[in-house]
């Protein structure tokens, strides 16, 4: 039996990249596991489907949480679907393509505040309410917030709101048990990076960064699966810096 065996969890944004390594992740360590997806159907019963090939339990559920009462009804579903709650991942992020300062859209500045921030304040102001005693809550930002960079104006700004947040639930929910921390991820070849860096030449990155490579979905995943165990037990309103050294 994996070290989750008995424990559930719900996973934002886990049908591809990094969500979808943490949920897989996850079913193998033995936690059941109810992950989101905004649209794209196949990827998420992929995921669902190779979980239970591999003897893992896992189920997903569309919902688009820049939706009015969109993290709400899907805590209140997940939850329902499990029978309670244990660990909760927000790594559910929205792309955009970077824009200077100044001719960033107020509507791009919203959505992404909504998806990459709003919505992870209501999915923790549920399990603060809800989540069992020594519970773990991990939210995924990125080294953008300690290494800036041009045009991600919307994107810093909801990753720096969502490791505050971070911070005061693990001083508000320490008393029941309940960890709460972050992990940062460097570059990672995902989708998502390729999405928001049209034509990029990761090379430079890769350059600098001591461990000379980009980072897997897998990297992540066994850190976010560290702290959603019981060895993390004495962690707590921490960022872990999952970068290869980059920063």
């Amino acid at each position: 039996m994996g070290v989750l065996a008995g424990r559930t969890a719900i996973v934002t944004g886990g049908s591809r990249g990094i969500g979808r390594a943490i949920v897989e992740r996850l079913a193998r360590d033995g936690a059941r596991v109810v992950f989101t997806y905004a649209r794209d159907a196949d990827a998420a019963a992929e995921v669902t489907r190779g979980v239970e090939e591999a003897g893992g339990k896992a189920e997903n559920l569309r919902i688009d949480l820049a939706e009015p009462g969109g993290a709400e009804r899907m805590m209140a579903e997940a939850e329902n679907r499990l029978g309670g709650l244990d660990i909760l991942v927000n790594n559910a992020a929205t792309a955009f393509t970077p824009s200077p300062l100044a001719e960033t859209d107020e509507a791009l500045f919203d959505r992404v505040m909504t998806v990459n921030a709003r919505s992870a304040f209501l999915t923790m102001r549920h399990a603060a309410r809800t989540m069992r005693e020594g519970g773990r809550i991990v939210n995924i930002s990125t080294l953008n917030t300690v290494r800036p960079a041009p045009g991600i104006t919307p994107y810093a700004a909801s990753k720096g709101a969502l490791e505050q947040l971070t911070r005061v639930a693990a001083r508000e929910l320490g008393a029941r048990g309940i960890t709460v921390n972050t992990v940062s991820p460097g570059a990672t070849e995902t989708d998502l990076l390729h999405e928001a860096n049209p034509g990029a030449d990761f090379g430079p990155v890769i350059a600098i960064t001591p461990l000379g490579r980009l980072g897997l979905p897998a990297d992540i995943a066994d850190v976010v699966a560290f702290l959603a165990g019981p060895d993390s037990r004495w962690l707590t309103g921490q960022n872990l810096r999952a970068t290869g050294g980059l920063g």
